[in-house]
């Protein structure tokens, strides 16, 4: 099976997003276990709690990693897109599938940016963490997670029955 232009296209923003997802881990450092921390939190309590767990120094490399963290989003909904397109060229989608790995990755990229903007803004301004920003945050969180892995997922296992298929000729 050769590569096409859209396999070198999935590859190329693939391999773009390793890279970026790297440098936002190397940014954390220690504080990255914090990020999906705060993601993940239910009440206004629980997200003073985790940033106050935080000294100086992994607060000021939880708000470095905001700045790749805002191409970042972009870089995964094109992989993600650029996958789906690639998987399209080589076998069968229903029209709902197509739609799904066209729209889910967009839309996970925006709750992205939403929750980074969020994020960035209360670790400044404690004082407006509450429990109705924290939770409508989580809520975004979540489906960004469940929209991006979903993906992920889906493409995987279309493209392993792609190469099974190939193998097996």
């Amino acid at each position: 099976m050769t590569l096409g232009s859209l396999d070198r296209r999935m590859l190329g923003w693939s391999a773009l997003f390793v890279v970026s997802q790297a440098n936002i881990a190397r940014l954390l450092g220690p504080a990255a276990p914090k990020v999906l921390e705060v993601q993940t939190a239910w009440s206004a309590e629980r997200y003073r709690q985790i940033l106050a767990s935080m000294d100086e120094t992994e607060i000021a490399r939880f708000r470095s990693h905001y700045l790749p963290d805002f191409v970042h989003p972009a870089i995964y909904a094109i992989a993600l897109r650029a996958g789906g397109r690639s998987l399209a060229a080589k076998t069968s989608l229903s029209p709902a599938a197509t739609t799904a790995l066209a729209v889910a990755p967009v839309a996970s990229a925006a709750g992205d940016y939403i929750e980074n903007i969020v994020g960035l803004m209360l670790v400044d301004n404690r004082e407006q963490i509450t429990d109705t920003v924290v939770r409508a945050t989580t809520v975004v969180s979540s489906v960004k997670w469940i929209l991006a892995i979903g993906s992920l997922a889906y493409l995987s296992q279309g493209f392993l029955r792609v190469w099974a298929k190939a193998l097996l000729r």
